[in-house]
């Protein structure tokens, strides 16, 4: 039977289960097109942010895969998404989260951008 997870699982007191922690990921290439971004993500990019993207992906590469649910919705990476659309690409790399709950999903949108706003500099 499958554990609808969020509302009782208490990370805290929890046992870690190491499938969990570490989840079996794969990167795959899957063409731009097929992508959609998720209609509850918690940002909005502006034109300028996207364009430093798309130049940071000029620079470096697409180093940072974009993390997509079992359907193609995007789950982290939107704005790596719309640079990669303004770069002409035809393909990106992604990771399919298959083991999280669609609650579980938006607590990791909001996760993931909160708690890089509130890292520190190293100066």
């Amino acid at each position: 039977m499958a554990r609808n997870s969020a509302a009782r699982r208490h990370p805290e007191t929890d046992p870690i289960d190491p499938r969990r922690l570490a989840p079996t990921l794969a990167m795959e290439e899957r063409p731009v097109g097929t992508l959609a971004p998720y209609a509850n993500n918690a940002r909005r990019h502006s034109d300028k942010q996207i364009e430093k993207i798309a130049g940071s992906i000029r620079s470096f590469g697409f180093v940072n895969p974009i993390l997509i649910d079992a359907q193609g919705v995007v789950v982290a990476g939107h704005g790596r998404l719309e640079a990669a659309k303004r770069l002409g690409m035809a393909s990106v790399p992604t990771i399919r989260l298959d083991h999280l709950s669609e609650a579980e999903k938006r607590a990791y949108v909001i996760a993931d951008n909160r708690l890089a706003e509130l890292a520190d500099w190293d100066r």
